[in-house]
């Protein structure tokens, strides 16, 4: 990619942005990723480089952003997630569609923007297959969160063969970080679970011990993001959305994981309403659409995710200690 491209991350501090942030700085330059958020930041995401506050729902603002930056890519992650959705409806629906819709007109008036817009595992629903979910299957998804996403994909694919806006989406699955805390979403517990095996050697799970989702660490969900919105616009055959995949696990799964590394950490059960999301949606992803079109493939199985978060966090919790010492 040269350096005349431009990018607008909007929702930059959210648990992708942190790290989506970051890789662009590094990828593009500072100079050429403008990130923003609806409120002010203190950390990595406003000292690394350039950062405003921006309301992705304030169209004027961000088209004049757009043009007053020489905007040529934006990626659009402001959202309200699954568990936090359901207990603020009204918000969710208007953060999540009216922001896409929003940007998408923006788009249709700008030509030659690309824009990235997230979507979710949460558009599959009760009457979805489990395993192996193909990407083109039933879809009655029965969260707002999941209702949102699949509107999305529709809008997506629309403003696409209407109006030629060259929109790219994924269908990002639970992710894991140890960048960035988790923002209200059903597969939360995937990242809580790190922080208090090292903290306090013990987590109290809101899921079932046998519940099985599908996973992806951070870094190669930040690797697939721009992998797509760099492919050539001719081998994004699907503007709806991708399904991508990269490991999925239980909870007794991974905290048998951690167990080989923390051998005293417990962990117990307490499920909540997030089960019965959960039970809605697909155990495991079929990503051969993405594999065939622009050669998607993730790096990361739970093994090796495991003991990267741990070394990560090892150090970021206790900073004077050398990496892994905390780990026993």
């Amino acid at each position: 990619m040269g350096t005349k491209e431009n990018a607008l991350i909007l929702g930059a501090a959210g648990q992708i942005g942190t790290d989506l942030v970051a890789h662009l700085r590094k990828s593009l330059g500072s100079d050429h990723v403008l990130a923003t958020d609806i409120k002010e930041q203190q950390g990595e995401v406003k000292s690394g480089g350039r950062f405003s506050t921006l309301d992705v729902l304030d169209f004027n603002a961000v088209h004049q952003t757009i043009k007053d930056n020489n905007i040529t890519q934006v990626y659009l992650l402001a959202a309200l997630l699954s568990a936090t959705a359901e207990q603020k409806v009204q918000s969710a629906w208007r953060l999540n569609m009216n922001g896409l819709l929003g940007l998408l007109e923006i788009a249709r008036e700008n030509k030659g923007l690309k824009i990235f817009w997230p979507s979710s595992i949460a558009v599959f629903g009760p009457t979805t297959p489990k395993e192996n979910t193909p990407q083109i299957t039933a879809m009655e998804p029965n969260t707002v969160y999941g209702i949102s996403k699949q509107a999305g994909e529709r809008w997506c694919e629309y403003y696409h063969q209407k109006f030629g806006v060259d929109v790219r989406s994924l269908r990002y699955p639970g992710l894991i970080s140890y960048k960035a805390h988790p923002g209200g979403g059903t597969t939360d517990y995937a990242v809580e679970i790190f922080f208090e095996a090292l903290k306090n050697k013990k987590y109290s799970c809101y899921l079932k011990e046998d519940t099985r989702m599908p996973m992806m660490y951070m870094p190669d969900a930040v690797k697939a993001t721009w992998m797509i919105m760099n492919a050539p616009a001719s081998d994004i055959k699907i503007r709806s959305s991708y399904n991508i995949h990269g490991m999925s696990f239980t909870p007794e799964e991974i905290s048998n994981e951690i167990k080989k590394s923390i051998p005293s950490f417990e962990i117990s059960y307490a499920p909540d309403q997030r089960q019965a999301i959960a039970d809605s949606w697909p155990q495991s992803i079929d990503d051969s659409f993405a594999q065939k079109d622009w050669n998607w493939k993730a790096e990361y199985d739970l093994s090796k995710m495991c003991s990267d978060m741990l070394s990560h966090l090892s150090v970021q919790l206790n900073p004077k200690s050398e990496a892994g010492q905390m780990i026993g």
